[in-house]
């Protein structure tokens, strides 16, 4: 059973006023109906069936014929068709008619009927999150999206194919939409499994960025290391200070930890106080002495070359 069919099933099983229920068969039957001779209504889940059936009654006092199919295309599954032959002109009439929403109640309750005549929402633990409404046409799609954006649901219109859809990508706004239909079993499931993904992604970034750190700081000390190789292979550390050369002894030592652990470890093992800034400023004196010493190396070599020519 997909997370769409679970949360359709807790929706229809949840009591409602007269007034929810008329702007809920409203937004069912605009969007999920056959309008001719007859009303068709085609639904593949039980339990939402018995609800508009009931529904129906209730509102417009009609009692719908049920036909049950079965369908063996791909898999097998049960199709519920309700016709709807008493009142047909004035269930019409009611749908051409601009739907009335004065309240939060009847507008929450009409979204409550779109969504479950052409409502579908990802499995939040399979893939991203998507709520979306599938309409016929734009002007349907923009209606469902200025109301879901009465409540600051962040909603959008996209074209696909010949249908129009209105959709949802925030797990938030999700999850608002979902406690606005009162389906508290399905809030809980959603936000759960959206508060497992979050700290998963939060897990998997700080390893990345500590791991990225780690990467850093062994490219940073081999350079250092490098640095350091060459003035001793110069008998260059001598023009050192000692604070300097009590550094280069514990990069030697430690050559992988970062300039702030190996700052750390200095100032708990010696007397030397220091920082990682002064770390750092201590290798660029290193680097200094390094680059004074090859520069002035390859002008001297240059200069011999041009007086031997």
């Amino acid at each position: 059973m997909t997370f769409t069919t679970r949360l359709k099933e807790e929706i229809s099983k949840i009591p409602n006023n007269d007034i929810e229920d008329k702007s809920i068969i409203d937004g069912f039957l605009r969007y999920n109906s056959q309008i001719k001779q007859t009303i068709t209504i085609t639904l593949e889940n039980a339990a939402v069936t018995r609800f508009i059936y009931v529904i129906l009654k209730k509102t417009f006092g009609v009692l719908p014929k049920i036909t049950v199919r079965i369908q063996k295309r791909f898999h097998v599954k049960q199709i519920y068709i309700l016709e709807i032959h008493d009142k047909v002109d004035y269930i019409k009439e009611f749908i051409k008619s601009k739907p009335l929403l004065d309240s939060d109640e009847e507008k929450v309750a009409y979204l409550k009927g779109a969504f479950l005549g052409v409502g579908n929402v990802s499995n939040p633990k399979t893939s991203g999150y998507h709520l979306e409404f599938i309409l016929d046409n734009e002007s349907d799609a923009k209606f469902i999206s200025k109301l879901l954006n009465y409540f600051n649901l962040n909603a959008k219109v996209i074209e696909r194919g010949y249908k129009f859809v209105t959709y949802i990508k925030m797990g938030e706004s999700i999850s608002d939409l979902i406690k606005m239909f009162r389906a508290v079993n399905s809030l809980f499931e959603f936000e759960d499994t959206r508060i497992y993904r979050d700290h998963k992604n939060m897990v998997n970034r700080l390893n990345n960025c500590e791991l990225a750190n780690q990467e850093k700081s062994i490219k940073s000390g081999l350079n250092q290391l490098e640095d350091i190789e060459y003035l001793e292979k110069n008998d260059l550390t001598k023009l050192l200070d000692e604070k300097v050369l009590l550094v280069i002894s514990y990069r030697k030592k430690y050559p992988d930890v970062s300039l702030q652990e190996l700052a750390d470890i200095i100032s708990l093992e010696t007397d030397y106080k220091v920082g990682k800034s002064g770390v750092n400023h201590h290798f660029r004196t290193i680097r200094k002495l390094k680059d004074k010493y090859m520069n002035n190396k390859e002008g001297y070599y240059k200069n011999r070359c041009y007086y031997i020519k």
